[in-house]
């Protein structure tokens, strides 16, 4: 069965596009996710919504209980798992608006639960693997609906994810370039870290709304420049959303993890 979780990042913490529509209130051993799940359909598709920072953006990008979220979604039995985020560009050809289909991530987290195995079974260490932590099929599903629409995209994209909720130093903007990071944000690494985790594939779709603060010809990264950027921008996330969505529900499902 294919069920995919959808997680909205800023500017799209509430979107309206199920069909039936109804909140599920869930618990988890690590706690609450970050929201009641909100479960419906897309042209006949199970999906189920999850607002990373609560419905209402109330809950700091350290604060969101990114176990709990990714429990619920695997609980709920969610096959496939679509995220998107807001995220600054270090990169000149990365522009404000740009879709970016990210492939790598660069962990900058310095206090966050990353794991679900707090301890091991006697002689049983797990260690998932993570040299290509989104899933290549969400990946080309996503990248195949940015091609059709003709939206401004880039097909590949490493994000550094930092702790927040405060932005960069300039210091630290141009160590994360030489790092070779393309993008930055707060919330990616630690999300998509725990899915492979529970084995459920994961693939997000970034928008760069800045850039960040190694730009000394720009004014630095504010709230208010990225939710501007965002919500103007937020009609392609929703597109692409949508049709990739229709776009795996006519693939078959994944086998399922041992």
């Amino acid at each position: 069965m294919i069920r995919i979780g959808i997680i909205g990042g800023s500017g799209l913490d509430n979107p309206d596009f199920l069909e039936n529509a109804h909140d599920l209130e869930v618990s988890t051993p690590w706690g609450p996710p970050s929201a009641a799940l909100r479960v419906g359909k897309v042209n006949g598709v199970d999906v189920v919504l999850l607002a990373r920072h609560g419905r209402e953006h109330t809950i700091p990008p350290s604060e969101v209980n990114f176990r709990a979220n990714i429990q619920s979604l695997k609980d709920i039995g969610c096959s496939h798992i679509l995220a998107t985020t807001a995220v600054g560009s270090l990169r000149e050809g990365i522009g404000r608006g740009d879709l970016v289909i990210v492939d790598q991530f660069i962990d900058f987290t310095k206090q966050r639960a990353m794991s679900f195995h707090a301890s091991f079974a006697p002689h049983h260490p797990v260690h998932t693997p993570m040299a290509d932590p989104f899933d290549a099929m969400l990946r080309a599903a996503l990248v195949q609906i940015c091609d059709k629409h003709g939206f401004m995209y880039h097909p590949t994209g490493t994000v550094v994810t930092i702790e927040g909720p405060r932005f960069s130093t300039r210091a630290e903007s141009r160590m994360f370039r030489a790092w070779g990071a393309d993008i930055i944000n707060m919330s990616i690494a630690t999300e998509v870290a725990l899915a492979n985790e529970a084995g459920i594939p994961y693939a997000a779709v970034a928008m760069s709304t800045d850039y960040d603060c190694w730009k000394t010809d720009e004014e630095p990264v504010s709230w208010r420049a990225i939710l501007e950027v965002f919500q103007s921008n937020a009609r392609k996330v929703t597109t692409v959303l949508l049709d990739t969505i229709a776009l795996i529900g006519k693939t078959p499902p994944p086998s399922p993890s041992a």
